[in-house]
């Protein structure tokens, strides 16, 4: 089958969603934005709402969820608010802060959110943010979340498949084999539907199969008959292929010890950490061997240690001197070890953080690590923008981004001096010297200019090239289209693309 070009054909939008959360939904979405691309099209990524500690700013300095701004990176597009109109930030188990169309709404607790009271208004917003993107943008690779089939919530679901009727979405359902039980989940799921929303269900994707593909042939064939839905593909667990994670569940797989040959990079494993998509570029360096720890003996062992962002900087900074971590960073320091902080990191590393106004929690001050001469004062306005500034007064123009409450503000009397000169002549960050520095920029780790100046003071250790990230994740994501595209019948999904719901 030839297939249709964006100049000749309008495709139906698409949506990946799942029988379950964890499912890999995010990572198919990201692979099929790249294969229309490829194909010649001008895709975009949507999904409704996202709950995610991990965020990205939009260049019109807005927030959405850092999975759809790495779904856009595979598109080829700029990120925007309409690609993740509402997003949730858990603060604590029960509370989340609630950003809509890329702004902070205030706090709330996950009971009350999803009562019905107040849910058109949310509905209206997010079917508004798709119509907007769908009319700009050919097709729509739309995400659902967690499962499809969660009964209980249906009233008052925004992103699942409400939000495929809305924009008349084919839906494929994304199942994991790799977690057992694949037959139960997909015809359960499908199963759970009621009747009109079936209709919306054109294909199961099984994701994550191991071994011979062959002998799943007569599964593939059981569900078919089973759903009397086609199963578009059987995609393989893959090892050698590496994209953004959506969430922070896996950091713990990292909590490797130190090791010899390589520069050694703790990153800080806080308890509220967000945005650890910052160390990505690190955990690719080859020169780098990066591990996420809260343990006090590998933090003293490592030659870098990171303090992450996080979404509760006095809670984890209250944590971090109750286990005495705060002692092994300020300990590290002293034996040599290089300490950077990142957005709440950089908080943590100043002389004090106060919260007279209980903008993030009933703590009103603690001492910070006292590495940095500043001192934090949390503020109830966020500052979400992408930047580009010059590092330490050089030449080259890095690029970053900004999602942060509180101002910093140097104590009187201080050496030192700011890290960065954002464009527009505002500064950022501190900077007392090439093993001491904090700043608030998001992503300054993908610069080049920085990522060798952290890691000059280990020359001695490495014997790797320099590392080019963005050519990497370029590399990256054909290689998840490549992938994906060997084991998906890309000709039925072009077909049920072409099918318009009414």
């Amino acid at each position: 089958m030839t297939h249709p070009k964006k100049d000749s054909v309008r495709l139906a939008p698409i949506m990946f969603a799942g029988t379950g959360s964890d499912v890999g939904k995010s990572i198919i979405s990201a692979a099929f934005c790249r294969i229309f691309l490829q194909d010649g099209y001008s895709p975009a990524p949507f999904k409704a709402q996202n709950m995610a500690l991990n965020s990205y700013a939009t260049p019109e300095g807005l927030e959405i969820g850092r999975a759809q701004a790495v779904q856009a990176e595979a598109a080829g597009v700029p990120c925007h608010t309409d690609m993740n109109p509402l997003l949730l930030k858990p603060t604590t188990d029960k509370v989340c802060q609630v950003v809509l169309n890329g702004r902070a709404k205030g706090n709330q607790e996950a009971y009350e959110y999803f009562k019905t009271e107040g849910r058109d208004e949310l509905r209206k917003a997010v079917n508004q943010a798709f119509d907007r993107l769908n009319s700009r943008y050919n097709p729509i690779v739309m995400e659902g979340a967690g499962s499809i089939s969660e009964i209980n919530l249906r009233a008052v679901d925004l992103v699942n498949m409400p939000m495929a009727i809305h924009a008349k979405a084919n839906v494929i359902l994304v199942a994991d084999i790799d977690r057992g039980g694949v037959f139960a989940s997909v015809y359960g799921s499908i199963m759970l539907l009621t009747e009109e929303e079936r209709k919306y269900v054109k294909g199961i994707l099984i994701n994550k199969f191991r071994g011979d593909i062959r002998l799943f042939e007569s599964g593939v064939k059981m569900i078919e008959e089973l759903c009397g839905i086609p199963v578009i593909g059987v995609v393989p667990y893959y090892k050698d292929i590496y994209i953004e994670e959506e969430d922070s569940v896996m950091l713990q797989t990292k909590n490797l010890q130190a090791t010899y040959g390589k520069v050694n990079v703790a990153v800080v494993l806080l308890r509220h950490l967000s945005n650890f998509t910052d160390f990505n570029v690190l955990e690719r360096d080859p020169r780098v061997h990066l591990y996420y720890t809260n343990n006090t003996d590998e933090i003293e062992k490592a030659d870098i240690v990171l303090v992450p962002g996080t979404k509760s900087t006095l809670s984890d900074l209250y944590e971090l001197r109750r286990n005495g971590v705060a002692q092994s960073i300020v300990k590290a320091h002293k034996k040599g070890a290089t300490v950077v902080g990142i957005c709440g990191g950089y908080q943590i590393m100043g002389m004090e953080v106060c919260d007279p106004n209980h903008v993030e929690s009933s703590i009103e001050r603690l001492p910070g690590l006292g590495l940095l001469p500043v001192s934090t004062k949390m503020e109830g306005e966020k500052v979400t923008r992408q930047v580009k500034f010059a590092f330490l007064d050089k030449k080259d123009i890095c690029e970053g981004y900004e999602i942060h409450m509180g101002a910093t503000t140097f104590v009187q009397g201080t050496q030192a001096s700011s890290l960065n000169e954002i464009e527009g002549g505002l500064f950022d960050g501190c900077f007392v010297n090439e093993r001491c520095f904090g700043t608030y920029i998001h992503g300054i780790l993908d610069n080049k200019p920085v990522v060798d100046f952290l890691l000059a003071p280990y020359i001695d250790k490495i014997s790797e090239e320099t590392f080019d990230y963005k050519k990497f994740k370029e590399e990256q994501y054909n290689k998840l289209a490549d992938h994906v595209r060997a084991h998906v019948d890309m000709d039925l999904v072009y077909e049920i693309m072409m099918q318009v719901n009414d």
